[in-house]
């Protein structure tokens, strides 16, 4: 009986010593909390200043202006059927080059089409029928941009610029996924101060007539799509 207790008292002193150690091997692979080691608190703040694709309403001032300091082109290229179009992106309006850049590498403008043409005015595009260009909307949650209105930016003739709704928007606050080019010679000038302008065309004015003069509905919108693809070049 005293060997038998023994070897009971044994047996159970072993196993305890095995789960101690099986728990304090689990609590080893948790991960530590952020920021109680200096490696930990480098890398929260790297990842802190390297936006991700993660754009969003709220977040939309703070993405943009990390994603034009680490993303500095300002030309891109719009291929359409019809012929090409190279547009110069200005500086000086930060948040709105940083968002026509940051949709042109996402991939967003390749699913849309020219939908709007009134001849003596505009061409408007980066919407379409298309689910991948509701799914990128979805994604991106619609974001706004706020107005960078100058006043050495002008709707001039192919001046590029974003639209907005004019409803409910006492701010102004442009619609990133929309963007329009004006075609008429004299220019769009009632739109100065109402539309943000943040880049103009140098090169593809042919192209914009050809758009333009397209058979349209009674919306403006083309009975042939003309679909775009807009690569940064510079």
């Amino acid at each position: 009986m005293r060997n038998l207790l023994f070897y009971l008292g044994f047996t159970f002193l072993i196993l305890s010593i095995g789960c101690e150690s099986h728990k304090k091997e689990d609590q080893s692979n948790k991960p530590s909390p952020k920021g109680t080691t200096k490696s930990g608190s480098q890398q929260e703040s790297q990842e802190k200043s390297k936006p991700k694709d993660s754009i969003n309403k709220k977040n939309a001032v703070a993405f943009l202006n990390i994603y034009g300091k680490q993303n500095k082109e300002s030309k891109v290229l719009l291929k359409t059927r019809l012929g090409n179009i190279v547009i110069q992106l200005y500086d000086d309006t930060p948040l709105h080059r940083a968002s026509f850049i940051f949709l042109t590498k996402m991939g967003y403008f390749n699913t849309t089409c020219f939908y709007r043409v009134v001849p003596d005015f505009i061409i408007q595009g980066g919407e379409s029928e298309r689910l991948d260009t509701q799914r990128y909307k979805a994604r991106y949650r619609r974001y706004k941009i706020p107005p960078e209105f100058r006043d050495n930016r002008k709707h001039s003739y192919g001046a590029v610029a974003l639209a907005r709704d004019w409803k409910k928007n006492p701010n102004k606050n442009s619609t990133a996924f929309e963007f329009y080019i004006v075609q008429n010679r004299q220019g769009a000038h009632h739109l100065d101060g109402e539309h943000t302008v943040f880049g103009k065309v140098i090169s593809g004015f042919e192209t914009i007539d050809k758009i333009v003069n397209l058979e349209a509905g009674s919306d403006e919108w083309p009975l042939d799509d003309v679909f775009m693809n807009i690569e940064v070049i510079d």
